[in-house]
């Protein structure tokens, strides 16, 4: 409902902007059937609950030995769900992120991004663009990554074991996961700080997804925002409705191409610029 609601407000208030307009009816779209009706029409088929637009490490019970086994040894259409989303977090992922950047995903069809480009908008302009935080940031998003990676891994080896090496520790890990990161993190913290810390606090600090689709879009995509140094006036509007934290104007007014594994493609940058100067490409690497 907030998606929905706050989106067509969206709309409205980036009219001008084509590729503004589509990527948020693109977020309103998998909001509404993938994350909402889809599932609530599995259940009601005595179906299993599944949300086809989440992929481990976001969604890690999906990939827990746990997760597995329910879905894997479920009737219906469980088999093919779980197949679904391993097939999406090893092979899916990583060719989409290399055609277009992270943006597939953290811009056109996740939820925590959809949320804080639509309801959030109002407080972009919040993030903090210093290289403190940049540091900070990378830091706290990797090193989620890292425990969500382990947790896993620990889980694996106490179900081939059948708890006989590590016995309840992995398990400890996964509660700690889910509470404070799963829910207290991505949830209270994500969406309640907004007002605080501008939008995608989550998406900037902790997410493991953003985290995983933030190297490849490094190491290995297409995509990159180029820059015409020559037509910047250096107003700063670039770097003011950035929601992730990137001083996308000191990269303008050396007429560098922006390649950050923190940048979501959202395209604001380049929507806000009066002079045109910034432009979202798929070039070759």
């Amino acid at each position: 409902l907030a998606i929905v609601v706050m989106g067509y407000r969206a709309i409205l208030k980036y009219r001008h902007s084509r590729y503004q307009i589509i990527r948020t009816i693109s977020v309103m779209f998998f909001q509404l059937f993938f994350a909402f009706l889809i599932p609530a029409l599995l259940v009601m088929f005595q179906q299993k609950e599944f949300y086809f637009t989440y992929f481990w490490p976001l969604k890690y019970y999906y990939l827990f030995p746990s997760g597995y086994e329910e879905f894997a040894q479920g009737g219906g259409l469980a088999p093919f769900m779980i197949r679904w989303a391993a097939i999406m977090t090893f092979i899916g992922t990583p060719i989409l992120t290399y055609y277009f950047g992270k943006r597939w995903y953290c811009s056109w069809v996740c939820g925590c991004g959809g949320l804080a480009e639509t309801a959030g908008d109002q407080w972009r302009q919040l993030s903090d663009k210093s290289l403190k935080s940049w540091k900070i940031e990378r830091w706290m998003i990797h090193s989620v990554l890292v425990f969500i990676t382990i947790t896993t891994a620990l889980l694996w080896i106490n179900s081939a074991t059948q708890g006989g090496v590590l016995g309840n520790l992995s398990e400890g890990f996964a509660s700690v996961y889910g509470f404070a990161i799963g829910a207290m993190f991505s949830g209270v913290v994500g969406v309640g700080f907004y007002p605080i810390m501008g939008t995608r606090v989550w998406c900037r600090l902790g997410c493991p997804m953003a985290a995983v689709l933030g190297i490849l879009q490094k190491k290995m995509s297409r995509f990159r925002i180029t820059t015409n140094g020559g037509q910047c006036i250096s107003c700063g509007n670039c770097s003011t409705y950035c929601e992730m934290g990137i001083d996308v104007r000191s990269y303008a007014q050396r007429g560098q191409n922006i390649i950050r594994a923190s940048c979501v493609g959202c395209g604001m940058c380049a929507a806000v610029c009066p002079r045109g100067v910034l432009s979202l490409e798929n070039g070759p690497t």
